[in-house]
């Protein structure tokens, strides 16, 4: 049986067929080239989508479970990550809730979808931040004569107690150079020389750091900290690296060549629970505690000359 074909259309079922699949292969190839070759597969992986990536790697998470305890489906999440669906901004919520998002880092979750912030985030002498900023100055007063001093996710210092000013001063006249309290500890030229157990107290907070770091894995500037102070002269090659399985100890006694012999102080950490604001979030406030009554007599003294 022959076929026979049209100019314009063919007649015969299978040739027309052909025919459609052909026009339509054009008309494809068409919208491809006017709109820039726009109709690309998406690339594999989106800014959201990298950031979900490498948040599930750092929590140990598989898209099944992270799907799991965000209420939705393997499925859907995998689309989400590689562009092939817009995700609701109850579901970027419920995905920050189970990665356990820091506030600063479920914005940029939110930012990168193309979403407005969730969480203000505003210095802290801002007129909003009024109260946090009294109940800081508070508890640095109440702990008086003692040390205290309120500082950032980034250990930088934020606000520092009279009794903190007048113990750095006497331990080191002139008191500290760096604004950051890990390169005033690790800085030869600065408050290292001052403590007395400080390979102790210097190794537990890099342990502290490099819980920093793997809890916040998108953001560089923990990697950098450490990074400087690990350049410091003196610095055990091993301590650039995190031990596994090993946390940082709740406590660590630090120890200070005082004018008249070792001060001894143990230290408790402050945080704002179920803040709702950035800089809220992000505060420390860490007070020293005498370990001995030798220390808690020199900070009495101290505050009364």
């Amino acid at each position: 049986m022959t076929c026979k074909v049209m100019a314009s259309r063919p007649r015969c079922p299978q040739t027309a067929a052909r025919y459609i699949r052909v026009q339509a292969d054009k008309v494809i190839a068409g919208m491809q080239t006017a709109a820039g070759s726009t109709m690309k597969r998406p690339s594999r992986w989106t800014p959201l989508g990298a950031l979900l990536r490498e948040w599930r790697a750092a929590r140990g998470l598989s898209q099944m479970t992270l799907a799991l305890h965000a209420g939705t489906s393997p499925r859907h999440l995998s689309y989400v990550e590689t562009g092939r669906s817009q995700p609701s901004r109850g579901l970027l919520t419920a995905l920050a809730e189970a990665l356990e998002l820091p506030l600063r880092e479920r914005n940029e979750l939110l930012v990168a979808a193309g979403y407005a912030p969730a969480f203000p985030a505003s210095s802290l002498d801002a007129p909003e931040m009024g109260l946090v900023s009294a109940a800081v100055s508070l508890i640095l007063e109440e702990h008086e004569p003692y040390p205290a001093f309120a500082f950032d996710r980034n250990w930088d210092l934020i606000q520092a107690s009279a009794g903190m000013t007048r113990l750095l001063e006497a331990v080191r006249p002139g008191g500290p150079k760096n604004r950051n309290i890990l390169l005033q500890l690790f800085d030869p030229d600065d408050m290292r020389p001052a403590i007395a157990n400080w390979s102790e107290v210097a190794s537990e907070l890099l342990r502290h750091l490099h819980h920093e770091i793997r809890r916040r894995p998108t953001d560089p500037r923990p990697r950098t900290l450490l990074a400087r102070l690990t350049a410091f002269p003196g610095v055990p090659d091993a301590w650039r690296r995190r031990e596994p399985g090993r946390p940082p100890l709740p406590v660590v006694t630090t120890a200070l060549h005082g004018p008249d012999g070792e001060l001894r102080f143990f230290s408790t950490l402050t945080t704002f629970v179920g803040a709702s604001e950035v800089v809220a979030d992000e505060l420390r406030i860490e007070a020293m505690h005498p370990a001995d009554e030798a220390t808690r007599a020199f900070c009495r003294a101290l505050a009364q000359r």
